[in-house]
């Protein structure tokens, strides 16, 4: 734990040094602030109800796109200048680079979403909320941020170039996000439902109204881990080859 811990904190470190992490923070506040409180038909006032539902709602798409301009450079950079071999020939395992990058970038998500919380003192204020609802999706956005952070780690590191790596992670994440819900319905019986259940849309909606069901976690943590040894193995097959 001590190793992830170091690796962790190493691309912490270079998240605030690159200025990325003050970018991703003031453009996250910007979007979701923007789009909860004061734009469109689903905005707080518009709605009038003490909720964050449409917070969540921004919240899940801008994270979407964000979470790949976050990974990109993790693997791909090192990959490009050849620090890769470097760092994989200190004390360290596979496992403890991987998960330090990841748990780095989740650290990150986390800070962006703890200064939303007066978000929710603010709607609190304003009339009677259901914190039952906030809380299960503010744990509905960790998750689907962590599934995202896997796959935007995995194709980091198939990648030497960090646009590259951001649109794989995108196209990857399109299917989870839209297309497995769309197929799902232009679909019946045993094939729709396995759609269904792929479509992380799915899952996210279920959690964000405060419904925490056992197969939705295992659904994000099954996402989670399979792109998190996907990485694992792509590090390995370098170190062979």
């Amino acid at each position: 734990m001590k190793q992830i811990w170091i690796v962790a904190k190493r691309e912490l470190r270079s998240f605030f040094d690159s200025l990325m992490a003050y970018i991703m923070l003031i453009a996250f506040l910007g979007f979701s602030g923007f789009f909860t409180w004061l734009y469109g038909q689903g905005d707080i006032f518009f709605i009038k109800q003490a909720s964050l539902q449409a917070f969540f709602g921004i919240a899940y798409w801008t994270l979407f796109f964000f979470i790949p301009a976050l990974t990109m450079r993790l693997f791909a950079e090192e990959n490009r200048s050849g620090t890769i071999e470097l760092l994989l020939t200190k004390p360290l395992n596979d496992w403890q680079v991987v998960w330090g990058k990841f748990l780095a970038t989740l650290m990150l998500i986390l800070v962006a979403l703890l200064l939303t919380i007066p978000y929710y003192i603010t709607v609190a204020s304003l009339g009677p909320i259901d914190h039952g609802a906030v809380w299960s999706g503010y744990f509905g956005l960790i998750l689907m941020s962590a599934a995202y952070i896997s796959i935007g780690i995995f194709t980091s590191a198939i990648s030497t170039n960090q646009i590259v790596s951001y649109l794989l992670a995108l196209f990857i994440g399109i299917f989870f996000q839209i297309l497995f819900g769309m197929l799902s319905g232009a679909f019946s019986g045993l094939l729709s439902q396995v759609l269904n259940y792929l479509s992380l849309n799915t899952h996210f909606e279920t959690i964000s109204r405060g419904v925490i069901d056992s197969k939705d976690l295992i659904y994000f943590l099954s996402v989670i881990f399979f792109g998190l040894i996907l990485t694992e193995a792509v590090l390995e097959k370098r170190k062979l080859a």
